[in-house]
């Protein structure tokens, strides 16, 4: 095989995906003003469900934008030598392969963070708050974008620099070095990310003793489960739309609520979707999903340190100087349909555990309550509530929610 036909396998799957994505996109927008289902009559009223029908059709055109502009914007990097001209800024400035690569990497991310700021910046001010979901002052927008750079020059390019370095001492034998600091990584950040990242974009605080406390305490015990840490977060400072969440293992496990949650739903729902994320917990979907993800990790890395040293990947970007980095780019683009499969399976194993969850917390506290609850929460978030089949299949990580409420229901 030579680069260029190498080259012409990766816009060819670009493309690929591209159409593949927009003709999902029309099928699922065809379904946009279909009737309610009996089961969801309840959820919109005429007015509301109008509203929900325009947030859809908004969001669908505002998508289509955004993902032509990417593949123009894509195209035009592959078509002017894009690559071979950052590669050749990055080598202006060192000889060290690590610094290019960090270089390289640093004016990639930051080119391409910059030119969708715009659209994040229309999503955000304009689309949702036309329709009254957000919460998002200017100052929080531009420190979560600070914020979020900090996190990847430190984060980022310290995992980015063992990695080279790994691959400089070890050759292919890299993968495994890899996968071992990838799965520590892995496994510190599920157990600490609630403690340590999101203070820095959320203000978190105890969930105060009161009716709401005693009531998730007290069907914590039912089911033998110790939960101590409770938290409240502040999602109504970027939203109004609500979520809870599970985090940690041991010690460290805990539950938290946004307080648009609290906000909007009465306590006994709120327990029932407590019991809900406690039964993905004590069905160790949790861990299985980490090890899922560890696994496919490791596969991923093995397949990269075989081809990654090719010069073909580089040549087939049009880059003449064999480099990891470039490899690492062109590596990304080819396995992309794989990665579509691996995903593919995911989505429908978190289906299933969204069924187990649902049952658990039917069968060990009430399904009404649950029932009701994503009913408020779907109707608040404007939520697309007749799919299209074939785009769920795709793409939905949750069952409907008329799917949800027959399973509920029988």
């Amino acid at each position: 095989m030579t680069s260029t036909i190498l080259f012409y396998i990766i816009i060819g799957i670009i493309f690929i995906n591209f159409i593949s994505d927009k003709v999902l996109g029309a099928l699922n927008a065809k379904h946009f003003n279909d009737t309610l289902p009996t089961e969801l009559e309840d959820v919109y009223d005429k007015k509301e469900y109008e509203k929900s029908q325009s947030y859809k059709a908004t969001n669908y055109k505002f998508s289509n934008i955004t993902s032509i502009f990417s593949l123009i914007l894509t195209l035009a990097f592959f078509y002017f030598d894009g690559f071979e001209y950052v590669d050749n800024i990055a080598r202006s400035y060192s000889s060290n392969n690590t610094i290019i690569a960090l270089i390289f990497f640093g004016i990639i991310m930051l080119g391409s963070d910059l030119l969708t700021t715009p659209f994040s910046y229309y999503k955000t001010f304009v689309i949702e708050e036309n329709f009254g979901f957000n919460k998002t002052s200017m100052n929080t927008f531009i420190l979560d974008k600070i914020k979020g750079w900090l996190m990847l020059i430190i984060v980022g390019a310290g995992i980015l620099s063992l990695i080279l370095w790994f691959y400089e001492v070890t050759g292919t034998n890299f993968w495994l070095y890899t996968w071992a600091l990838v799965t520590i990584f892995s496994v510190f950040m599920n157990m600490f990310y609630s403690k340590l990242v999101v203070p820095l974009f959320n203000k978190q605080v105890p969930l105060e003793c009161g009716d709401l406390r005693d009531k998730i305490a007290a069907y914590a015990a039912t089911v033998g489960f110790k939960l101590n840490k409770i938290f409240v977060i502040d999602g109504s400072k970027r939203s109004t739309k609500a979520n809870a969440y599970f985090s940690g293992f041991g010690s460290e496990k805990r539950v938290t609520l946004y307080d648009t949650l609290i906000k909007d739903l009465d306590e006994e729902e709120i327990v029932a979707v407590l019991a809900h994320e406690i039964g993905h917990y004590k069905r160790k979907h949790i861990i299985f999903n980490l090890l899922a993800s560890i696994s496919l990790t490791g596969f991923t890395l093995y397949i990269l340190s075989i081809l990654v040293s090719n010069p073909l990947l580089s040549n087939a970007l049009g880059v003449e100087i064999a480099s990891f980095h470039i490899g690492l780019i062109a590596f990304g683009l080819l396995y992309s349909p794989i990665s579509e499969i691996t995903s593919l399976i995911m989505n429908i194993l978190s289906r299933k555990f969204e069924y187990q969850a649902d049952n658990y917390a039917k069968n060990t506290y009430a399904s009404e309550p649950l029932i009701s609850s994503l009913k408020k929460l779907s109707k608040n978030s404007l939520s697309n509530l007749t799919p299209h089949p074939a785009y769920v299949f795709m793409h939905y990580s949750h069952p409907t929610l008329q799917e949800r409420i027959k399973n509920l229901r029988s």
